[in-house]
Parts: C-alpha cells; structure tokens; sequence
C-alpha cells in the first residue's frame, strides 16, 4: 500500500499542504498558544547489527555481571516509585554533575521512544559525532540500556561503571528516606558513563512521565515528545492532558521541542509549556512530516519533509506507518540539534541521511526471527501500541493466518489491548512470562475468552510451550499457506522469546 499522491510530477509544497490539512483537527484556542511560541517554519557511520549482546563468554566476568544485576534487582524495582529527582540529584551533585558534561537530546512520549532514539543515535552518528544512548526497558540484557557509539556498552564496562560509582549511591542511600531505586542507579551509570567516554551527544529515553523522571535531571537541548496515549494511568493521569502534563517537564528553557502528532488536549499542554519556558516548537503535520510512503522489501521507503526541506528516497527498514512517523521525528530533533530551522534553513546532506535510516534496526519491534513459518515479535503492550502493530503486520506481511502469543503484565489495559487485536488474529495463544508483574495465564485466558471467544483461546503457562503451539497452529495450513505467528504484550515477553528463538 502506498501514501504516494497519484500523480505523476507531485509538487511537494502542495503534497506537504496537504498533509497539514489532513492533520488531527485542531482546538482554535491553540492558535492564540502558538502565537506566543517560538515555531521552526525553515525553507530551506552508522550502527550495525541488531545491538543486543549475548551473556559474557568469560565465566568470571558472567558471574560478576550477575552479581551486579542482583544487587540492583534488590532494590526498587521500575515500576515502584516516589515521584522525586531528589535521591539522583544527590548521587550526581557528589559524582561532580556528568549529566552537565555534554548536550542531550532527551525523549518523551507513551510509545515509540526506543525506536526514536535509536533513529536519532544513528543519524548522529553517521555524522561523526560519539554519541551515548539510554534507554529503557531491555529486550534481554541488561546493558542494552546504556551504548557508547551506537553499541552496547560491554560487560566488563557496566561492572566497572556499577562498582566506581557503588560507594557513592551507598553514602546517598543513608542520607535520603528511601534508598536509590533500581533505574535512579542505572541513569546515573549511564551519566557517568557518558561522561568518562567522553561523548559529543547523549540520547536519553525517559523511564516514565517527566518532570519527576529520574533521567530529569539534564537540560536537554532538543525535548522529542511521540505520541501520547493512555499508559501508567495510575501513576501519570488518567487522560492524554494529564499525562502530557507530566511529560511536559521535559521541556526546559530555550529548548527546541520536537512534537510528533498528538490528541489535541495533549498538544494543548505541551504549547502552553513551550509558551511558559520561551521554548522552540516544531509540529509533526506543520513544520516536518512523512510525505509519502510505500511498502519496499524488508521496510518501507519515505520521503520525508523536515526542518530544512525535502528528504526523498529514505530506505526504512523497519515496518509500519508507526515507524515512518517515528522516522520524521528523529530526523527533525538532529536537524534541531544541529541549528536547522533556527540558526540556519537548509538540508543534511542527503546520503548521510539515507545511509543512517538504512542501518537502523529496533530489537523487538515488528522483528522477524523465524521464517516458514514466519514469527515476528513486536513489544506492544498498551492499545495504542496494538492497534499500531496491528495495522503494521496487515499491511507489511498480509498473512493468510496469524496466531498471537500473548504475555502481558497484570498493570496493563490488557481487554484494549486484546480487542486491538482480535481482528487479525485468528487463535491467540496466551502464555506469561517470568516477571513477576505477569498476568496470570488464566485470568489472562479469562479476558481473551471474552474478546475472541472460548474456541479461539489456548492456555500455555509455559511461553516455549506457547511458542511451540502457536507455530503448530500456523503450520496446521501447510508449509505454503501464508500463516504467520505474532509474539507480543510486553517487552520481556519479546526478550524471552527472542531468546528461546536462538537470536541471545
């Protein structure tokens, strides 16, 4: 399927007017918001391999990494929090404040960030600079979380990072009410890191929301904010407005604020905050956007609108409008970061841009690890994220027949997420995975029931089990039927079957 205008010689100024016509109707009282905001209206080597290392192959290195791992795994874990940067303030201002020790490109939103930041960290690079990049959570191990050069850190790096700054967090941990949480640690590993490298550029994914964020304590020079929807309702608000409140706390003074399409109300919010702290906006649908787009072999090809002009024939080898989307995003926040739109109105060079969007890859973001038949992993996990992946295997795969396997954690919209789905899925299987925040497989069966219908359930506790079932299913058609199988609900649902599908 393609996005491409029909005719022959498209002009692109009137295809890009008509992208913002065709942008989400938009509240009249944002135009006295935008009239008092700053907009970027201008005129004018990068990462190989999929990024996931395997364990150490030394027995000693392995075993320290373990022990690493388990005194981080003792303390809070991600999703219990006291909403305060104070504990990583303390634990940075005694590490000599690394986090100031270079420009930051910092990211918000509900979905898409990992995928985003990986986009930007390859466009960084391949334009020479040495980048660092933290992001969250892993597809299966652990250092994924903070790379130097468009790499994962090594093994032996994490633990000496781990162990430099140990002193430290245990001097903050008796000082504070509550000891340093499981991320507030790794985000400042991940600072120092960046720091002792020495990088030109930091990539920083939030862990969740914003302004309480534990990675909040950088003023990044270009906030990138993707699309908000319902996630974390219990700890972020319980609508696109209240949660955007939240993630506005990103944006800081004289940023550039790079906003992909948002709900109204959410965009309302990131405006207002803009207006308040004299920041730089630029809107997905006014000032950059994606074109058009075609379905290619392996991902899609786009034509890009950004900051300076017209980006044609971008190679994307990653699937789904999702991505392109996210694709113009991470290409307006370089060219933001590098004075496009602002100091200065004009491309990147082209082939640069080509060649970094052609190296990119996402882990466990609408990835194939199996063919015949085939099985592709996504880790959606809320319905936003569903409905995204849904759209994204229908149009790139256009399986005869597709079997889910479904893991998800207990905290989820897990019936959103089902009903996102049960259009293309013709069995699901549902499963969990080994974290202690899964669903219980039947309660998770018993919503499923509700969704598909008691024939279209199979309970397999076990996710090998899960896996093997649901490619039986596929395979019942035989071997040239088109079937497909699509592993999903949770990102460690996705490293696990990664795993157990020999890609570790």
């Amino acid at each position: 399927m393609s996005e491409r205008p029909q005719n022959d010689d498209p002009d692109p100024n009137e295809a890009f007017d008509e992208l913002v016509e065709a942008e989400t109707d938009r509240d009249p009282d944002l135009a006295v918001i935008e009239a008092g905001s700053r907009t970027l209206r201008a005129q004018a080597g990068p990462p190989q391999g999929d990024g996931i290392p395997a364990r150490p192959a030394d027995p000693e290195v392995d075993r320290a990494l373990r022990a690493v791992e388990d005194e981080l795994a003792g303390r809070w874990g991600e999703t219990k929090l006291d909403p305060s940067v104070q504990r990583i303030a303390a634990l940075l201002d005694i590490l000599g404040e690394p986090q100031r020790a270079y420009p930051s490109i910092h990211i918000t939103g509900t979905n898409g960030k990992t995928s985003t930041a990986r986009m930007i960290e390859a466009l960084l690079s391949a334009f020479d600079l040495r980048t660092g990049r933290y992001t969250s959570p892993h597809v299966q191990s652990i250092t994924e979380r903070i790379s130097l050069d468009a790499a994962p850190i090594s093994a032996e790096q994490f633990i000496e990072t781990y162990r430099d700054i140990a002193p430290y967090v245990e001097m903050v941990d008796s000082q504070q009410e509550y000891r340093l949480s499981f991320f507030e640690v790794l985000t400042a590993m991940a600072y120092a890191a960046f720091a002792d490298s020495p990088v030109d550029v930091a990539v920083v994914e939030v862990g969740m929301g914003g302004t309480w964020d534990a990675t909040n304590v950088i003023d990044g020079d270009v906030a990138v904010v993707t699309p908000i929807s319902l996630d974390h309702t219990d700890r972020l608000g319980e609508t696109p407005e209240q949660i955007a409140g939240e993630k506005s706390g990103i944006i800081k003074k004289d940023a550039t604020v790079v906003l992909a399409q948002q709900p109204v109300d959410a965009a309302s919010v990131m405006l207002k905050r803009a207006v308040e702290v004299d920041a730089t906006v630029a809107r997905e649908g006014m000032e950059f956007g994606v074109l058009s787009r075609e379905v290619a072999v392996g991902g899609q090809m786009l034509t890009l609108r950004g900051l300076g002009g017209e980006y044609p024939e971008i190679f994307l080898p990653l699937y789904g409008a999702h991505q392109a989307h996210n694709a113009a995003v991470a290409l307006a926040a370089v060219e933001a970061f590098f004075g496009v739109g602002s100091d200065h109105a004009r491309t990147l060079d082209i082939d640069t841009i080509r060649s970094a969007f052609a190296a990119v890859s996402s882990p466990g973001r609408m990835e194939v690890v199996r063919r015949s038949p085939t099985v592709v992993l996504d880790a959606a996990h809320n319905p936003a994220g569903a409905r995204a992946a849904a759209e994204a295997i229908t149009e790139a795969f256009g399986f005869s027949r597709l079997v889910g396997v479904v893991g998800a954690s207990g905290d989820k919209d897990v019936r959103g997420f089902l009903e996102a789905f049960e259009p293309i899925f013709a069995e699901v299987v549902v499963t969990r995975n080994s974290s202690h925040r899964a669903m219980d497989p039947d309660e998770l069966a018993a919503v499923a029931v509700e969704v598909f219908g008691a024939e279209r359930v199979q309970v397999e506790p076990r996710l090998d089990d899960a896996l093997e079932a649901a490619i039986t299913l596929a395979e019942e058609e035989g071997e040239f039927s088109g079937a497909g199988v699509l592993v999903t609900g949770s990102v460690i649902t996705v490293g696990e079957a990664r795993l157990l599908m020999g890609r570790g």
